[in-house]
């Protein structure tokens, strides 16, 4: 299961609620396959170049406030920002927990990602997608994200036990069972 994480104290921007009321963001056009599988990337995620990037496959109010926490950080802060994983199957998923607590400890449908309501994001620089967190500038860009996300309403996995930076999720009641 999924580490505890109380978010009963979280405070929600009013603002950025209500503009999520109304105005409906558009995803970016994907991007090519290749900049999904460099060798830096593949030893930091592996299986990614496998990984669903279809904004079409989430659910539709998860996907707003992960395009608003995605323009928030570029207008706001300058990051670009691109999901680089979110609808998982119940098979991939599995997969990914046999590779060991270092890559997930859920097993299928102890996820928000096979509900459509979770995305592993990173950020683009130069080009080049950076997920690494040796790099200060993109820890900088996590810290940031983390308080972004959590100001829409997402639940950022950087505040879990097992950290998990680039990871956002929006908890329905009902979805899932602790």
């Amino acid at each position: 299961m999924l580490g505890s994480y109380d978010d009963s104290g979280q405070v929600v921007n009013q603002q950025i609620a209500a503009l999520l009321e109304g105005e409906q963001l558009v995803p970016p056009p994907p991007l090519p396959p290749e900049v999904f599988t460099t060798q830096e990337v593949a030893q930091v995620r592996p299986m990614l170049d496998s990984a669903s990037r279809n904004w079409q496959q989430l659910d539709a109010d998860f996907t707003q406030r992960l395009l608003m926490t995605f323009k928030i950080m570029k207008e706001q802060h300058g990051y670009d920002m691109v999901i680089i994983e979110g609808y998982r199957s119940p098979e991939r998923q599995n997969a990914l927990a046999q590779m060991g607590g270092s890559v997930t400890n859920a097993k299928a449908f102890q996820s928000y990602h096979q509900y459509g309501l979770a995305a592993d994001s990173a950020f683009m620089r130069n080009g080049k997608l950076v997920i690494t967190e040796k790099d200060p500038w993109a820890m900088r860009g996590y810290q940031l994200y983390g308080e972004v996300a959590e100001s829409v309403g997402l639940t950022w996995g950087g505040r879990w036990k097992m950290m998990d930076l680039g990871h956002v999720e929006f908890r329905k009641p009902g979805v899932m069972k602790k």
